[in-house]
């Protein structure tokens, strides 16, 4: 069970496991770890002071993977899943294990969404964000943005068009809402 001091079984006995990997628990023995005579091996000491961890309460519903019976004894409340984003959140973890492609695929589409629905957000408050200085577009010129890139055998240089593309994306998609609600808005008055 997990969350307990009880150790897992092994899926495999040790001598199958050392026959079918070389050098597979090498430090088994105690006496073979640097650690000795200083270490105290005692196998039923866990080292765990409680049979069951307490419990974080949960003050809002927060997702969990369906692969654990509960909820993690200990989870962040930062920033809990909220919005269109939160939803989809949710959905990946109610729908999907965490071995499958499609729960990561859900909550990177999520995170853009978040991007989204924060730079929407950030219109609806006194000072907006600036993506001028806020994305560092500005440093790209300043700061020898391109020749950093060019000519160094990076990695992620075959990314690096798409980049414009998912930082500005937000903020134009943003623009265009704007534009629309605008001129509807004018068009009726």
């Amino acid at each position: 069970m997990a969350y307990t001091p009880d150790k897992p079984k092994l899926p495999e006995s040790i001598d199958e496991l050392r026959a079918r990997i070389p050098g597979w628990g090498a430090d088994l023995d105690p006496k073979d770890r640097p650690s000795v005579p200083q270490e105290v091996f005692d196998p039923e000491f866990s080292g765990a002071h409680w049979e069951f961890p307490e419990r974080q309460p949960e003050r809002c519903p927060r997702e969990r993977s369906i692969e654990h019976a509960f909820l993690t004894p200990v989870f962040g409340t930062s920033t809990p899943p909220r919005g269109l984003s939160g939803a989809i959140r949710r959905h990946s973890y109610a729908r999907y294990s965490e071995a499958r492609a499609a729960h990561w695929l859900l909550l990177l589409a999520a995170d853009r969404v978040d991007v989204l629905e924060s730079a929407l957000r950030s219109f609806l408050t006194t000072r907006p964000d600036n993506p001028i200085t806020q994305t560092g577009v500005r440093s790209e010129l300043s700061h020898h943005g391109l020749s950093s890139r060019l000519g160094r055998n990076r990695a992620d240089v075959a990314h690096h068009p798409l980049d414009p593309v998912i930082v500005l994306a937000p903020w134009i998609a943003g623009a265009a809402i704007a534009f629309v609600v605008v001129r509807r808005l004018t068009r009726r008055s």
